[in-house]
């Protein structure tokens, strides 16, 4: 198995990584988690749309939260 297709053992994830559609033998994988992981990936990429999060030029860690919920407001 390759390793992105390995679970960390650590922190208890369960990778969702869609097989190449050219195997002969793919592997079994969550679709419905497939399409929740894409919602979340989006989310992401509107929130760094916003230069002070993709930046972050805040110093302190209160201050970047503050731009952070702002941002998720404003989405």
């Amino acid at each position: 198995m390759k390793p992105a297709h390995r679970p960390p053992a650590s922190n208890g994830h369960e990778p969702i990584v869609p097989p190449k559609s050219n195997r002969k033998d793919p592997l079994e994988y969550d679709k419905e988690k497939y399409k929740r992981r894409n919602v979340v990936k989006r989310l992401f990429r509107r929130l760094k749309a916003f230069r002070k999060v993709c930046t972050r030029y805040e110093k302190t860690n209160i201050m970047f939260l503050v731009v952070i919920q702002f941002a998720f407001i404003a989405i």
